[in-house]
């Protein structure tokens, strides 16, 4: 039996004539551009900021880096000379700028080697930790959201919730100072069981055994990363499951005589997955941000622990490059999870 709403579809369809699409096409670009558009404008924001904000930190960098070397004033002003640092600050920011859009990141302070090559060379550690980490916390707060939300107020939904609410609020540099006391340096008789220094051992092997022992030090940092973001799926998913299972058609399927398994996978997750869906593209780059925390505790040689080193100096250029590029993954990310949500979503494209 057809409802009459699916009765009048195929009419509407019909009736539907090639010039009626061109309002929705104009909206959807209209759209579009305005979100990129966002999005350069708050890149340009990013590099204003990131200049004139780090620039407010204390500290003199040609000092630092020539703390335990004999330098005379004058040889302290050849050095800030060469680094650029004796111009005027309007100055600077100009060619700042002007090095940015040619992809010039300028050449760090303390390594004296091009801000790209070292970001290069620090992405990869950043990507597998980061990346490992968001793959494992949305594929547990997906399955725990799902579970919770579908049992509403059971043992295993009150369970699932409190703990993940205890975890994210706690603070990220508290509990991987934790988890790397109780199993890693061991407490009283009790040793420590897993690495929590580097990437690798310092004999580390060939082969697939060099793959088990870097595997061996990401336990920690993982394992800190997941417990701090997972929770963020998993109550936007039973959230939108609750939403879902109240909606008309999940009861005309459980009145089909559909199982409810069959109902909960076919019809009730497909559809409560879509906030997710978004929200993972839109917190891929707070994820890489948030590593800098993680990265720090367990010297993990990733762009978090590059930033780190960055701000002790302070090493300006090599600050400016790392933070726009954590910057600028989220901003796209975020365009990109708005474009997609007006893809996917119609009632989006109808608003």
């Amino acid at each position: 039996m057809t409802t009459p709403l699916e009765a009048a579809e195929p009419a509407a369809v019909q009736a539907a004539g090639p010039g009626e699409d061109r309002p929705a096409r104009r909206g959807t670009l209209k759209y579009a551009l305005s979100k990129v558009g966002g999005a350069l404008f708050s890149i340009a924001a990013v590099i204003v900021g990131t200049f004139f904000v780090f620039r407010l930190l204390p500290g003199d960098p040609v000092r630092n880096l020539a703390q335990g070397r004999n330098m005379t004033p004058a040889q302290l002003d050849m050095e800030r000379h060469r680094l650029g640092l004796d111009k005027p600050v309007l100055d600077q920011f100009l060619d700042f700028v002007g090095k940015t859009l040619r992809l010039d990141l300028g050449t760090s302070y303390e390594y004296k080697r091009p801000v790209l090559d070292l970001i290069g060379e620090r992405i990869g550690p950043t990507l597998l930790l980061a990346g490992t980490g968001l793959v494992i916390a949305v594929s547990l707060g997906i399955w725990q959201g799902t579970r919770a939300g579908w049992r509403r107020g059971s043992r295993f939904d009150r369970f699932s919730t409190g703990l993940s609410l205890v975890l994210w609020s706690v603070p990220t540099f508290w509990l991987g100072l934790l988890l790397m006391m109780v199993l890693g340096v061991g407490i009283g008789p009790i040793p420590g069981i897993l690495p929590f220094r580097g990437i690798e051992s310092v004999d580390a092997p060939d082969g697939f055994a060099y793959v088990l022992d870097v595997a061996s030090h990401m336990v920690l940092p993982c394992l800190t990363l997941v417990a701090v973001i997972y929770a963020q799926y998993l109550l936007v998913m039973r959230s939108s499951l609750l939403e879902e299972v109240s909606q008309d058609y999940v009861t005309v399927a459980r009145a089909k005589g559909l199982r409810d398994d069959e109902v909960r996978r076919r019809h009730a997750v497909p559809n409560a997955l879509l906030p997710t869906v978004t929200l993972v593209f839109m917190r891929i780059g707070f994820v890489v941000g948030g590593a800098v925390t993680v990265e720090t505790i367990y010297t993990w040689p990733g762009l978090g622990q590059l930033f780190y080193r960055a701000v002790r100096v302070p090493d300006f250029t090599l600050m400016q490059g790392t933070f726009m590029l954590i910057t600028v993954a989220v901003i796209l990310m975020n365009t990109l999870a708005d474009l997609l949500y007006h893809v996917l979503d119609p009632r989006v494209r109808s608003a």
